[in-house]
């Protein structure tokens, strides 16, 4: 399993929106994800900067790649792309974090 962690933008205002879709994600969406391969994926607001930082583990030989192929993901984005940051290609701007520190 790897650990990725990448930061993202909310748009000021938007965080009980944000919440509130997450906590309703849909199945379909839920199930592509861990088809992919993800595990344990989470995503933290810091309230001074509306950065988003998230953190997934992936197994090895994950399909991560083809999301942004898939309809649902396509949906999904159109769907909270009034909340955030986003790419021309409807995707969230993401933003790799080096992992600087870990305890286990």
């Amino acid at each position: 399993m790897e650990k990725i962690a990448f930061r993202m933008t909310l748009k000021p205002g938007h965080l009980d929106d944000y919440r509130k879709r997450h906590d309703e994600i849909w199945p379909e969406l839920v199930d592509a994800l861990k088809a992919a391969g993800i595990r344990d994926y989470s995503i933290h607001h810091d309230p001074a900067t509306n950065a988003l930082f998230a953190t997934l583990w992936r197994e090895e030989g994950h399909g991560m790649d083809r999301l942004p192929a898939m309809e649902v993901m396509q949906r999904w984005w159109a769907f909270m792309a009034p909340l955030m940051d986003t790419n021309s290609d409807g995707s969230p701007v993401s933003v790799p974090l080096e992992t600087v520190f870990h305890l286990d």
